[in-house]
């Protein structure tokens, strides 16, 4: 078998080619930005997110993966994961802890090729490195020969460098399994039996904000304080990723992590699941963490995962596609992100840049019909898109707020921090009934009302029908308001006459 994946990947890098595409899901991405004074924007690097979606006989495989410093890491993870994953190693027969096994094993693989393919490069990086005299006072070299060292050794530099976070999901059996490194993020939107759509945030960011991470390190002889103070390390917020060569043979060199035991930056997988997926409808999203920041920067951390659950809803019940659904959502949180820093106001200074972005969608027991997505569970989802700005507050910024009216339930908000898939209730600090709302907190829920409701016409709780131009009736009634109006109106002109 690893004869047979060594063969596959030096003889024909694109193999994944040949590999049959997933039709259940859709992709959308947009290139790194960094905007001018005038607000327009330019990319800084080329595109380094990666991203698969293959299915075969026996399963379903899904990958995000977020590159830095290049894309060299993030392209061969992408190449090399399948390959550990998708000739024969996984089948029906097996239980929870074989996959998870299978899957831990497949990143160690992964990782350690990836080394193996870069030694040349560094061993030649190493030699030269000895033959380098010291740099002048003025960091001038003394010679031709010394020079051409010098851009030997930066072009190695480049060539070695960087690293990838990543987000897999796997279904095999009809149950979901999610394997996690570093910053990316899933998402599950499933309606639960009591007709609620329950968004689920599975696992949390490998950072120095994760206490289990900051644990970890401690056991390693590291100080929990200090690295939370520190935040970034080497550049990077992970504290687990594939590749990045110096922060695994190095550790030792950098400051914060000098005193480990052990290598403190890993490459092991988080893993959660098997979640049965029978019976469920809704649909899961794998997130780069460029999305989840841009969008954090626009609006603020709150409400990211609603907003983002809100955004693909509308966008499936419009889109004629998956991609166009994917693309649509990603597109929106740019332009979003791009209107907060062009406004000037509170979230501006955090908007002056954004990294690359990459979502994919996995629908789960949608079907396609007449050009919409509709639950095969439920009613269609018909959104209403409109500008919001809130003048008497600067905590927010031209949000676009959506209206969406399924026909069982409303989104409520799951765990936003450390929820696993082996369960479905929420966890303390959830709230069963909050609906769907807009992250500025003065903005009201689309369905409440005011004073004795006597504008607003009473619909029980059946959510509104569009009629047969497609069009939802309105919820106000103008017409006590139309006739004093007019009545005004009249007496105003009766008096101008006389």
């Amino acid at each position: 078998m690893a004869a047979q994946r060594s063969s596959l990947m030096q003889s024909h890098q694109s193999w994944t080619d040949d590999l049959p595409l997933c039709q259940l899901c859709g992709v959308g991405s947009a290139p790194n930005c960094v905007y001018g004074p005038d607000g327009k924007g330019t990319q800084s690097h080329p595109n380094e997110d990666g991203h698969f979606c293959f299915s075969t006989d026996c399963c379903f495989l899904y990958g995000v993966f977020n590159g830095y410093d290049g894309s060299r890491v993030a392209s061969f993870v992408s190449q090399r994961l399948t390959a550990e994953l998708l000739l024969g190693q996984l089948s029906t027969g097996h239980t929870d802890a074989d996959v998870h096994r299978i899957l831990s094993q497949a990143f160690d693989v992964v990782e350690k090729s990836y080394f193996e393919t870069i030694d040349d490069a560094l061993a030649e990086k190493a030699n030269l490195q000895t033959q380098l005299p010291e740099v002048s006072t003025h960091g001038v070299y003394p010679s031709a020969q010394t020079q051409k060292i010098a851009e030997r050794l930066k072009a190695l530099e480049q060539e070695v460098s960087g690293g990838a976070t990543a987000i897999v999901a796997l279904i095999l059996n009809d149950k979901l399994y999610i394997a996690n490194v570093g910053t990316n993020r899933a998402l599950l939107c499933k309606t639960t039996s009591d007709g609620q759509n329950q968004v689920i945030q599975i696992g949390r960011a490998h950072t120095t904000d994760n206490d289990d991470e900051l644990s970890r390190l401690a056991q390693l002889g590291l100080d929990p304080v200090r690295l939370r103070q520190t935040g970034l390390i080497s550049g990077q917020s992970s504290t687990r990723r594939i590749g990045d060569y110096k922060v695994k043979f190095y550790h030792t060199d950098i400051d914060v992590l000098s005193a480990a035991k052990q290598k403190p930056i890993i490459s092991e997988p988080e893993i959660h699941g098997g979640q049965s997926l029978e019976g469920v409808t809704g649909f899961l999203l794998l997130m780069s963490e460029g999305l989840i920041k841009a969008l954090e920067s626009a609006h603020g951390p709150e409400q990211v995962n609603q907003e983002i659950v809100a955004m693909v809803a509308a966008e499936l019940a419009q889109q004629s596609s998956l991609e166009a659904a994917a693309q649509s959502v990603v597109e929106r949180v740019k332009r979003l992100h791009h209107d907060a820093y062009v406004s000037g106001r509170q979230r501006a200074p955090h908007c002056g840049r954004h990294e690359d972005m990459t979502l994919l969608i996995r629908v789960i027991n949608y079907t396609l019909a007449d050009g919409s997505l509709t639950p095969t569970q439920g009613g269609r989802i018909y959104p209403v898109s409109v500008p919001y700005s809130n003048h008497q507050s600067t905590s927010k910024t031209s949000v676009m707020l959506s209206l969406v009216m399924p026909a069982q339930g409303t989104l409520t908000n799951g765990s936003n921090t450390a929820s696993t898939l082996e369960g479905d209730t929420p966890t303390a600090g959830q709230s069963p009934t909050a609906t769907l709302q807009s992250t500025n907190t003065h903005t009201q829920s689309s369905s409440s009302s005011s004073g004795d409701g006597s504008l607003f016409r009473q619909r029980g709780s059946q959510a509104a029908q569009p009629d047969e131009t497609g069009r939802v009736p309105p919820y106000v009634d103008f017409t006590q308001f139309y006739r004093l109006w007019g009545s005004d109106h009249s007496e105003g002109q009766e008096l101008t006459a006389k």
